[in-house]
């Protein structure tokens, strides 16, 4: 087995969407009434993302990426999957707080709040040795992919607390928070001292927006998306590209599953590739032992 393998719950793998993550389907629906905030929406996982929201009757769907061109073009998809979403976008550089409070303003000013918010904003330069690495770049991983992160989660709380509060009232669920992780934060791979410790620092953060605010109703989720093959992706070295083969719609489709409501109990690291029922099925005991969070074993 190898040591991709060993870090996945002994489940069913999906590779592509399936009947219960479907958007057009068994979450036909799901996201009406809400109003969906995603940082890295131009292009990959972000641009799927949104598509999925849309073909699940989200109300409202807010992007946000460097590129303004890319943008233009996600809009375009989401409004062909859904004419009824309404959608907006700006330009933001997720490292500069200034731009991502803006950018969250301008979606609460026009679509009144921010019921789920995604943040698939990251970056994955070539790797090398820490002692062969170049200095701006290993650190720019971790400013978009955790900096990135953070400003979201800061700047969109407020937010995210009032729709889980709304949603209480009305017998629905609100506040959701998903941060795009990576398998990669269970690993230790030669030359990936960047990408994969910032990865593993997602998961924790994650951790430490539920302790923080999971009573004020916030849902926060660390997912793997799968191995896709997106531009960042393919910046690994060539021999784990054969590790690319999951769809970007098969992690979209899971967001939505998570922002439904349906995984309100599951706020930690998760696998877009794991089947939802029997993940669902292993509530009780994932609860009981406190699974799929960092810690440090020390016993046997």
């Amino acid at each position: 087995m190898s040591s991709i393998e060993t870090q996945f719950l002994a489940l069913t793998q999906h590779h592509a969407r399936y009947d219960a993550i479907d958007p057009t389907s068994a979450l036909r629906g799901s996201a009406s009434g809400k109003v969906i905030f995603i940082t890295g929406g131009s292009r990959g996982i972000g641009q799927a993302t949104a598509v999925a929201f849309a073909e699940a009757g989200a109300r409202a769907i807010y992007l946000t990426a460097r590129s303004e061109q890319a943008l233009e073009q996600t809009r375009d998809l989401v409004v062909r999957a859904n004419p009824e979403t309404q959608c907006a976008y700006s330009t933001c550089e997720v490292t500069n707080a200034a731009q991502v409070e803006a950018t969250v303003s301008t979606c609460v000013e026009r679509f009144g709040g921010i019921d789920v918010a995604a943040a698939s904003a990251g970056y994955l330069d070539h790797w090398a040795k820490i002692g062969e690495s170049d200095p701006e770049s290993w650190w720019r991983t971790w400013e978009v992919n955790v900096r990135g992160v953070y400003h979201l989660i800061r700047f969109s709380l407020a937010h995210l607390i009032a729709s889980a509060k709304r949603g209480t009232a009305e017998g629905s669920s609100g506040g959701h928070l998903i941060l795009l992780s990576s398998i990669g934060a269970q690993r230790l791979a030669p030359t990936a001292s960047d990408y994969q410790t910032s990865k593993h620092a997602i998961n924790r953060l994650c951790e430490f927006v539920n302790v923080d605010h999971g009573q004020d109703g916030i849902k926060c989720f660390a997912i793997h998306p799968g191995g896709v093959a997106t531009d960042l992706g393919r910046n690994m070295p060539v021999a784990m590209h054969a590790y690319l083969t999951d769809s970007p719609e098969l992690a979209a489709g899971f967001m939505v599953w998570l922002a439904s409501g349906k995984a309100d109990w599951a706020g930690r690291y998760l696998s877009a590739n794991w089947d939802v029922e029997e993940l669902t099925a292993l509530k009780d005991q994932i609860l009981r032992d406190d699974l799929l969070v960092n810690r440090l074993r020390t016993k046997a």
